[in-house]
């Protein structure tokens, strides 16, 4: 056997376990790709109904913010209309009061000036 030969079947058994490894690494790649795969399965399959609940909360928050919305429109119109009122009975009252004062201060003045009138003629009757 010539040195030649010797490196022949040296660079083909090296090969031959350059092959097996070569191919012992690539199962196990694929085997690892294979369990990747799986657990992307197994976590989409979770996610779907997380999408689908987080999707049915932010419906049902958009519906209760607009129903909050409506009810506190509705509760400012409500005060709104209150407050309307209570102007409208105040300018009532201060036209009553202005519409009375004039003629009770006249009727208070006269009724003054009557009781002192009496008063004066009653003093003037008891010293005759």
């Amino acid at each position: 056997m010539s040195l030649i030969s010797i490196f022949s079947i040296i660079l083909l058994a090296s090969a031959s376990v350059l092959c097996i490894a070569l191919v012992i690494y690539l199962n196990r790649i694929t085997t690892s790709i294979k369990d990747i795969k799986s657990e992307i399965q197994e976590l989409t399959s979770e996610i779907k109904p997380l999408i689908a609940s987080s999707t049915n909360l932010s419906e049902k928050l958009n519906r209760m913010s607009q129903e909050a919305s409506n009810q506190l429109n509705v509760t400012k119109g409500i005060v709104n209309k209150f407050d309307e009122r209570v102007d409208t009975i105040l300018e009532l009252e201060e036209k009553v009061r202005e519409g009375f004062a004039g003629p009770v201060l006249d009727l208070i003045k006269s009724l003054s000036a009557i009781t002192n009138g009496v008063s004066a003629f009653w003093n003037a009757y008891k010293k005759k």
